[in-house]
């Protein structure tokens, strides 16, 4: 099967590279595996997401690692790593920074805490919606304007936003249109029991964060580095034109006979098929593959679809979930 999907012409070298990459992407999950108990699904889409330069909204209750998560990433990486906790009463200013005046000095700019490489925006959704698009602009334009000054975003910029979906009280609905804008949408699940009693020896409650003793595995430069290579990993034209079948099919489910389609308000936007183009690529090149087959365009499509399906009344009422529209569209769309 894999024949059919691989690059016509074979390049030794970046082989070699992938070979390179597969192993120093293992070291990343051994690493982060002395803090985060079990959440390797979590991980490997942490670290694909990071590979596409996109940004990653996750969605769970509390106290299940989600701030440690990223904060072990940020350190294994040698990148800086900010936390921004979203109130209600939180400014834009906050986020992004501000213009001050000292004496003998005159006006100078103070940036905020979104100039480090790993953003973890907590909660996101407590937070008004002037302060949520101050951030979803920083992440889309990855530049600043603080005064009449721009500033560039540093490189990598990575930000994982967060959501406790049991509470509503006082939170501000993120709108479809800023979701869109996320790479990924994860769900953050309880661990099992054997993870849970590995949990009670390995927590930050007893240790220190700094006792874990992490090392940096890789650096900014080489992430940059493998951002660029993605883009190099090969992608066949049924493979495309399976992304498009799969993304046209939340648009027009009665074309593929989707039983769920009923629950569909508005199928998925242009970006969904450009995450799904490089998502499977990243997908591929974590697992050390130069091409890409349609398993990896499966294995990324409920992290890129989740959030850009919108569900109609019918199906809010019901409780439909998307994951479960985007299970019938895995099943039902052909691939040619």
């Amino acid at each position: 099967m894999h024949s059919d999907y691989s690059r016509p012409t074979k390049d030794k070298e970046f082989d070699e590279l992938l070979k390179k990459y597969s192993l120093q992407f293992k070291i990343i999950k051994e690493e982060m595996a002395k803090v985060i108990v079990g959440q390797t699904e979590i991980i490997n889409s942490l670290i694909e997401a990071l590979l596409c330069n996109g940004h990653v909204l996750v969605e769970g209750v509390p106290g299940i690692a989600k701030t440690m998560t990223v904060r072990t990433l940020s350190t294994i990486t040698g990148g800086q790593f900010s936390r921004i906790q979203f109130t209600p009463d939180l400014l834009p200013t906050d986020i992004i920074g501000i213009t001050t005046y000292e004496e003998g000095r005159g006006f100078y700019s103070v940036k905020g805490p979104i100039f480090a490489n790993f953003v973890l925006a907590d909660e996101i959704n407590r937070a008004p919606p002037k302060v949520q698009s101050a951030l979803l602009e920083a992440m889309q334009e990855r530049q600043v304007t603080i005064g009449k000054e721009s500033f560039a975003l540093p490189n990598p910029f990575f930000v994982m936003a967060t959501q406790n979906p049991i509470e509503s009280l006082g939170t501000y609905k993120l709108p479809e249109a800023q979701i869109d804008r996320f790479m990924f949408k994860l769900q953050m699940n309880y661990p099992n029991i054997e993870d849970e009693l590995k949990i009670l020896h390995q927590n930050v409650t007893l240790k220190r964060f700094e006792d874990f003793k992490l090392n940096v595995v890789i650096n900014p430069e080489t992430i940059l580095k493998a951002q660029q290579d993605v883009k190099r990993i090969y992608l066949d034209k049924k493979v495309e034109k399976y992304i498009v079948s799969i993304v046209e099919s939340t648009r027009n489910p009665e074309k593929y006979k989707l039983e769920t389609g009923k629950f569909i308000e508005y199928g998925t936007s242009p970006r969904s098929s450009i995450a799904l183009f490089i998502a499977s690529k990243a997908h591929a090149l974590v697992k050390g593959k130069g091409f890409v087959t349609p398993m990896d365009v499966k294995e990324v499509a409920h992290n890129v679809l989740r959030h850009r399906i919108i569900l109609n009344y019918e199906g809010q009422a019901e409780e439909i979930s998307t994951d479960k529209i985007i299970d019938e569209i895995l099943k039902k769309v052909p691939i040619e």
